[in-house]
């Protein structure tokens, strides 16, 4: 148990039956009345950040998020299965615990598997991920108005822009972070 006037940047603890993680906090002390942390705590499990107000002496339980490296196999459309590299344990996933940005992730790639008391709730890929480029346009002659980009498509199918000189059949950096073009790998 800790205190809200405790709570620091990344501290997670549980309030009302869900896992909320310190986004931003504020000990405010008025010149009349009493003291107040302001915060913005957002749910672990399903993304969304509220604002909220906590008088410093409101105790809440800690919690901890486990994170646990695990390989991702493969899918066969609707589970995801994922391998624990240390007891060779395969464990299966639905569609809906994983975030956007795990359209960048092939077969054979080492992720993180993110469960609060043994519930997986959400599947961090790797901040960058290298991957071929299947399928481009070919860059218009002119077109090179301020940052021009174009659509390319990626080897495990997801779709993203990228500048014009990048050809079909190159390697590129992507940060899954932002679901961004970064660079040639």
């Amino acid at each position: 148990m800790f205190s809200a006037g405790d709570f620091r940047n990344g501290v997670t603890f549980e309030m009302e039956g869900n896992v909320y993680s310190v986004v931003e906090f504020q000990h405010v002390k008025p010149g009349k009345g009493a003291a107040f942390v302001r915060t913005k705590i957002k749910n672990v499990v399903t993304g969304s950040v509220v604002e909220k107000t906590f008088s410093p002496t409101d105790k809440f339980p800690t919690a901890f998020v486990e994170r646990k490296e695990m390989e991702y196999l493969y899918t066969d459309g609707e589970l995801y299965y994922f391998m624990d590299n240390e007891t060779y344990e395969q464990i299966p996933l639905n569609a809906d615990v994983l975030p956007d940005n795990f359209k960048f992730v092939k077969e054979n790639t080492p992720c993180k598997i993110l469960s609060i008391k043994g519930n997986v709730f959400s599947v961090e890929p790797p901040f960058f991920i290298d991957l071929l480029v299947t399928e481009t346009e070919p860059a218009v002659r002119g077109d090179t108005s301020n940052n021009a980009m174009k659509n390319a498509t990626l080897e495990t199918g997801a779709v993203i822009k990228v500048p014009l000189f990048i050809e079909e059949g190159e390697k590129i950096r992507i940060d899954t972070r932002t679901c961004e073009y970064m660079e040639r790998a």
